[in-house]
């Protein structure tokens, strides 16, 4: 992988997506290029994605809830190989409310 690292990203309660996806991305990348980059790239496909309020969006990194700044880098927020980084949208509920 170089200097990257791999990490998993889970959207809660969207089954659409049927497991946490796996990504590249380097540790010394900001939380803003996560969301601008790999977000879309991984979940677009969900009608609801450009509905999501990240700045309302809860994250657990790791088991750990966090709350990232755009601007603080991944490895400032405990990113590290093999990380799992879980979201959750609390207002949106999926297609007609059923969490998919």
């Amino acid at each position: 992988y170089g200097d990257n690292i791999l990490i998993y990203i889970g959207w809660d309660h969207h089954l659409l997506f049927c497991s946490a996806k796996a990504f590249l991305i380097s540790p010394d990348a900001t939380f803003q290029q996560l969301l601008d980059e790999l977000m879309p790239a991984g979940f677009s496909q969900h009608p609801e994605f450009i509905q999501i309020d990240w700045a309302a969006t809860d994250f657990v990194l790791d088991h750990k809830q966090i709350q990232p700044e755009a601007q603080q880098k991944l490895v400032d927020l405990g990113f590290v190989h093999k990380s799992l980084l879980r979201f959750s949208t609390p207002t949106l509920t999926g297609y007609n409310g059923s969490h998919t």
